[in-house]
């Protein structure tokens, strides 16, 4: 398949213009077939990290025609995807089979510890190559019992961390005239333990600025009562609620405190809060909410892979889909191309040990950011950079989420400034 060739197919198709050509030579010889897993969560109440995965890998399925360059000699490219459907045993049990039964040579995974970190561990057990992101590090490493002056062998993670997401939120809350009283809901999975953590999570940072924390509690996700919560938050005359929640306990949470007359001045809530669909639900009462944002049309990157900007890529989706960008879009890109990068540099195909320091030593511009693995806070991680965002009206969508702070990314353009909640 010709570049030409490719690029006429993919217009016609609307999906394929994810991804675009990819710029390596033709694999028609009888080189080695390079193997790669892919696991998201496609389903679950955690699908909307995954709505978009259809998209990029659509367009990289028939990029793949062209294969990768290894060593100087082209090689084919099988991709092997697999739904965590939201749960860390399946991501787990998927993850197996890809390394076991799949054989592959390189694993990708994405979206929340409940899918990072058991597919991760898998990988470090059996010695793959694993390159992961969309999960705060310190749920994905903590969580998976790293010790910083160790580290792990084969696993490498990149986005950013709690003190990035805190700053970010109390960024946005200090502009905002607040008795600086907060409520946080932490459910009981991998990212709630780490932002609760009365070490390293949001307790202890918040009181060095002043904020006072009304903690309730761990709660298990998809609870359908938030009543215990809401009455802590009143009682406490809490003007802030911050949390960590799925978008159905989000909804749920929110609807009841309307419900019951609990008006706080600011609502920073991660994850729930990321996606369009989930504040769509919400009706009127989802504009003025506020959220992280690490990936829009607006980040000034491009991809040294395809050459898209941030903006190439999310008006290639909404054309192809007719849908709203989301965030992890941009993130599974990055997945891809810094695969790509890193087995154009392992030397040798096949050779895992050589993969795993060609994976180590990257240095890559991507369409979310550069990505270093020698910059990291620990070895393994490498960092992303993070802005705060609201959701206000939109004109071709019912709600569009604007930056509107960005004091730790200053290089990232603000489309507006912080309004008060309606």
């Amino acid at each position: 398949m010709t570049r030409r060739r490719f690029l006429k197919g993919g217009a016609a198709a609307g999906a394929v213009a994810g991804l675009g050509a990819l710029r390596v030579g033709p694999a028609r010889g009888a080189e080695r077939e390079i193997r790669i897993g892919y696991v998201s969560p496609r389903t679950g109440p955690l699908a909307g990290f995954g709505e978009a995965d259809e998209f990029i890998i659509a367009g990289l399925e028939k990029a793949l025609a062209d294969g990768v360059a290894i060593g100087g000699k082209p090689h084919p490219i099988k991709l092997l995807v697999k739904d965590s459907q939201s749960n860390p045993n399946r991501a787990a049990e998927v993850a197996s089979d890809l390394i076991l039964s799949g054989k592959i040579d390189l694993m990708l995974v994405a979206s929340t510890p409940e899918t990072t970190n058991p597919v991760g561990d898998q990988c470090e057990l059996n010695e793959v190559p694993c390159i992961s992101s969309v999960a705060p590090w310190q749920p994905w490493f903590f969580g998976r019992g790293g010790d910083p002056a160790k580290g792990f062998k084969w696993t490498y993670h990149f986005f950013w961390g709690l003190e990035d997401i805190i700053g970010v939120f109390t960024d946005l809350w200090q502009t905002v005239p607040t008795n600086k009283k907060v409520g946080a809901l932490w459910p009981n999975d991998g990212d709630g333990r780490a932002w609760g953590d009365p070490e390293r999570g949001f307790a202890p940072a918040l009181r060095k600025l002043g904020f006072a924390m009304v903690d309730p509690g761990f709660f298990k996700p998809l609870l359908d009562d938030f009543s215990a919560q809401i009455t802590a938050f009143k009682n406490a005359k809490v003007e802030i609620v911050t949390g960590v929640l799925i978008p159905p306990d989000f909804t749920t949470f929110w609807t009841q405190a309307r419900q019951q007359g609990f008006r706080p001045k600011a609502v920073t809530v991660g994850k729930a809060l990321l996606f369009p669909r989930s504040v769509e639900a919400l009706g009127p009462t989802g504009d003025g909410l506020t959220t992280e944002v690490w990936w829009s049309p607006n980040h000034p990157f491009k991809s040294s892979l395809t050459g898209f900007t941030s903006r190439d890529l999310a008006a290639r989706y909404t054309s192809a889909t007719k849908k709203q960008w989301t965030q992890p879009m941009g993130f599974i890109h990055a997945l891809f191309e810094v695969a790509f990068d890193a087995l154009s540099r392992a030397g040798k195909a096949g050779d895992r040990d050589a993969l795993r320091e060609a994976i180590k030593a990257t240095s890559a511009k991507t369409i979310v950011g550069d990505i270093s693995w020698a910059k990291g806070p620990v070895g393994n991680v490498a960092k992303t950079p993070l802005v705060g965002g609201q959701w206000g009206k939109g004109k071709q969508f019912a709600y569009d989420l604007t930056i509107v702070s960005n004091k730790r990314a200053p290089f990232i353009p603000t489309g507006g400034t912080l309004r008060g909640m309606v």
